[in-house]
């Protein structure tokens, strides 16, 4: 908001962000949790966090799914290692496949560098999305070619590059950047074909903060009711690269330009994976908010208030359901990492576009219309108003006001504020738009096969 930060962590618009990818250490480390957090390296042998995890089976899919539904539980918002997860395991099968076709020798190095992200626990951010610019052009017909990410110097032990990527989630927070092209490149674009990894402390990296809706309520100090989610929250930044020297031993792709579609693809797999996991968990906790807030208002019994909760139900279990099936046929990659169905993670991905708003939807029909008109905590605290607000927002017998308002605001806080920048808009655009996911899921649907199937029935030659 035009100021420089120093002390990032206790900012009290980035402290909340901390606070949620805490959790996925915390959990690691816990004996209630540990047992799905963690898992034994196929690169040291070591136990490691899952968050860092090359995944070796279908049950590593699965677990991985399940331990992003705990976290959405736990801080009902975005807790920002799962692109990282899911850009190592897209790096590391595309890395081995590019070394036998082209005799680089990238995946060695990228195991080397995997293992140190797990031995020493790191966050990496995933960054993938470029600005674009005009959409209608490619990168290199761009009337500034720095609107993709793209090499501007080689040297003997490295490169320079320049650009930005946005909608970073949680950078701030993360140890280690992974940069990756945001799409297939053509011949003549070699120099934006390009895979690395540097810390996110590296001379000439600049963060732009992001804002997101109702989050000056984050500074307003102890007045923590209005927030709506009072420990945890989400954090998207605009990241510049000014000129950035990336070393040698750090670089995974470098203009090879026939694997940069593949490895956006397998991310995007992977990803989408992610949404039926950590979506489904945020869901729960608006499931929850939303069958207590109809106990407050003293509707619970009612039959078409329990229809739309068990519809809320039916659509976050509808998501789950396809995050556990891509990774129940996924399959081994030539490198020996596991990779989902990509059909089905197209699928679910496609849902997670869907169904959050529908949740969303019948939440706020059921909280009714005090979700957006409610006085704030400030009033509440009133002298004189407080006395109005707890007289007149009484609802059910023995319920307090005041918890009353603090689950309507965390409603709002998934629905509309702040939490809605993970549970909506980024359901809609992580990972890649609906039309990413229905270009895919006509890729992978196999029509000819399926009227092949149509013309051995009714022998048709």
């Amino acid at each position: 908001m035009g100021d420089k930060t120093k002390n990032l962590t206790e900012h009290p618009l980035v402290k909340p962000s901390v606070c949620a990818l805490a959790m996925t250490y915390d959990c690691a480390h816990s004996d209630e949790t540990r047992g799905l957090f963690r898992v034994r390296s196929s690169l040291s042998g070591e136990e490691i966090n899952r968050f860092t995890h090359l995944n070796q089976s279908t049950e590593d899919l699965i677990n991985k799914v399940l331990m992003q539904r705990h976290c959405g539980n736990i801080t009902a918002c975005c807790f920002q290692r799962c692109v990282g997860l899911d850009a190592g395991n897209a790096v590391f099968s595309v890395t081995y496949e590019c070394d036998q076709k082209h005799g680089t020798k990238y995946h060695q190095r990228f195991r080397k560098y995997w293992t140190q992200v797990q031995r020493e626990d790191w966050v990496v951010d995933g960054a993938m999305t470029d600005p674009k610019g005009d959409r209608s052009k490619r990168p290199k017909d761009q009337k500034d070619p720095d609107l993709f990410l793209r090499v501007t110097e080689r040297r003997t032990n490295g490169v320079v590059v320049r650009g930005a990527k946005l909608h970073q989630t949680g950078i701030l927070n993360s140890h280690e950047i992974m940069v990756m092209p945001t799409a297939a490149m053509d011949q003549g674009e070699e120099n934006w074909a390009i895979c690395f990894a540097v810390p996110t402390n590296t001379k000439g990296i600049r963060y732009i903060y992001g804002r997101q809706a109702s989050d000056t309520r984050k500074l307003e100090g102890d007045k923590w009711l209005d927030v709506g989610n009072p420990t945890f929250g989400g954090q998207e930044v605009m990241t510049i690269f000014e000129d950035v020297f990336v070393p040698e031993e750090r670089i995974f792709l470098n203009g090879e330009i026939d694997q940069c579609g593949k490895l956006v693809e397998r991310f995007a797999a992977y990803h989408r994976q992610s949404y039926g996991g950590c979506k489904a968990g945020v869901g729960d906790v608006l499931i929850g908010a939303t069958a207590l807030i109809a106990r407050m208002n003293g509707v619970d019994r009612a039959s078409h208030i329990r229809d739309k909760i068990i519809e809320m139900i039916h659509l976050n279990e509808t998501m789950f359901a396809c995050g556990i099936a891509c990774s129940a046929l996924g399959r081994q990659t030539m490198a020996g990492n596991y990779e989902v169905d990509m059909l089905l993670a197209n699928v679910c991905k496609l849902n997670v576009t869907r169904f959050p708003f529908d949740l969303a939807h019948l939440a706020i029909d059921i909280a009714g219309g005090l979700l957006g008109t409610m006085p704030s905590a400030r009033d509440l605290d009133d002298p004189v108003t407080g006395p109005y607000i707890r007289k007149y927002l009484a609802a059910a017998e023995g319920i307090d006001v005041a918890d009353r308002m603090k689950v309507l605001r965390l409603i709002e806080n998934i629905v509309a504020g702040a939490g809605a920048v993970a549970y909506l808009i980024e359901s809609v655009h992580g990972a890649g738009s609906p039309m990413a996911q229905r270009i895919m899921i006509g890729r992978q649907a196999e029509l000819e096969s399926k009227m092949n199937r149509v013309r051995r029935l009714l022998d048709i030659q």
